[in-house]
């Protein structure tokens, strides 16, 4: 009897130890389950709650570094930059930027000129960068690229500094005459000399405010807002009789073919300019004489029918450096022959934005001594309504010109009879 309950005894307290063996082995699986192992701190995401879905959305190149200077998080626009290369940030001012702020917590900004990497391109990458604290031990830095904004910039000073120039030069002329002709008040022969000046002044000054009031037109308006089928033979005609009294009074020969039955589809007063603008520079750019010819045709495309008009003359012709500058605001191919025929230098400028905008194209062929053919690309009206009610928000293109025509080039400047 003593022998059982001695046993019983045995066994109940060795099932009282195993309980309690088991129990702190369930206790220690817990813990060392909760305790943080080098895989999981390898895993688990770093960056704070939030920012990774924030810096996904950000216009600006963003780069998140830790406190060993790696790069945690990137956008893919930070790689297109070159701003992150191997895991590391690349550009060392920006890195520098970045050891200071995790050193005392301030936020700084900076802009820098970049090389440009795999163009080979000399010109520079300008960005401005902004370094920021994020958190106990990571670093923000977010790139903003400012190199088309520094170019607008740059056009937009030598434009202003251009239209200063030109309204300068007609606005002292008539100051000079007005002082001359009071000096010369008791000589009328003198008097109708500088009148005459001054009107000439003048009538130049009011070509180019207009010309900057149209070319500000074609930039900042929907051409297709107002849209309409235009009968090419008609924008030809309207042409024709602009440029009428200067070919007249150098004998020049104006020819027109091929533009009967031939629409295109825009803003009928830009067109009538655009063409305008290219018979009225081969008439001041001919010798006396000589021969311009206008002539359409329709060229089947893959997009649809397009429409040419090309206005040929036997001018002076264009160098092969000045042809890739010709539809330049203000550049004059000769600035003193210019100036004699009362040109501004924005005639072509305002041709390319015309045609850009309504959905075409403009070429040149010349050469020096031999003349020039200006070649308008426009989409027929069918087809380029059928594209502008399809797509209304068709993006400007503004090509620059090629040195190609499909006309047969004038022969070279002869004196007609």
């Amino acid at each position: 009897m003593d022998v059982n309950a001695a046993v019983a005894a045995a066994a109940a307290i060795a099932g009282v130890l195993t309980g309690v063996i088991a129990m702190l082995a369930f206790r220690w699986s817990e813990r060392d389950q909760k305790r943080p192992t080098r895989t999981s701190l390898h895993t688990d995401p770093v960056l704070p709650p939030g920012v990774d879905t924030v810096l996904s959305v950000l216009r600006s190149s963003a780069v998140v570094l830790d406190e060993a200077d790696a790069v945690v998080k990137a956008s893919s626009a930070a790689y297109a930059l070159g701003l992150v290369r191997g895991g590391k940030l690349s550009v060392e001012p920006m890195l520098q930027m970045a050891r200071d702020t995790r050193r005392d917590g301030e936020i700084r900004q900076v802009e820098l000129d970049l090389p440009r990497r795999g163009t080979g391109r000399g010109e520079a990458l300008a960005v401005s960068a902004r370094v920021a604290p994020l958190g106990s031990r990571l670093v923000l830095l977010l790139v903003e690229d400012l190199t088309e904004a520094r170019r607008i910039e740059a056009v937009r000073r030598d434009f202003v500094a251009n239209v200063s120039h030109e309204l300068k030069t007609p606005v002292g002329a008539l100051s000079l005459l007005s002082e001359a002709v009071m000096d010369a008040s008791d000589d009328p022969e003198a008097v109708q000399r500088f009148a005459g000046r001054m009107q000439i002044e003048a009538t130049r000054l009011t070509n180019l405010v207009q010309e900057l009031i149209d070319l500000s037109r074609v930039q900042n308006d929907d051409p297709l807002e107002d849209a309409e089928p235009v009968r090419v033979d008609e924008l030809v005609a309207e042409a024709v009789d602009r440029c009428r009294h200067q070919a007249g009074a150098k004998q020049i020969i104006m020819a027109a073919g091929g533009t009967a039955d031939l629409h295109v589809w825009g803003n009928r007063g830009q067109l009538a300019a655009a063409l305008g603008n290219l018979v009225e520079n081969a008439v001041n750019y001919s010798p006396a004489r000589t021969r311009v010819g206008i002539a359409a045709r329709r060229v089947v495309a893959p997009g649809g029918d397009m429409i040419e008009l090309a206005v040929t003359d036997q001018g002076i012709g264009i160098s092969d450096k000045d042809k890739e500058r010709i539809f330049e605001r203000f550049y004059r191919v000769d600035p003193a022959r210019s100036r004699a025929t009362g040109g501004t230098g924005l005639g072509l400028a305002i041709v390319k934005h015309v045609v850009a905008s309504h959905g075409g194209e403009v070429t040149v062929w010349s050469a020096e001594g031999q003349g020039s053919t200006f070649t308008l690309r426009l989409p027929e009206a069918g087809v380029a309504r059928d594209r502008a009610l399809h797509h209304p928000d068709l993006d400007e293109e503004d090509g620059g010109p090629t040195d190609t025509s499909p006309y047969e080039p004038l022969p070279a400047p002869e004196v007609l009879p």
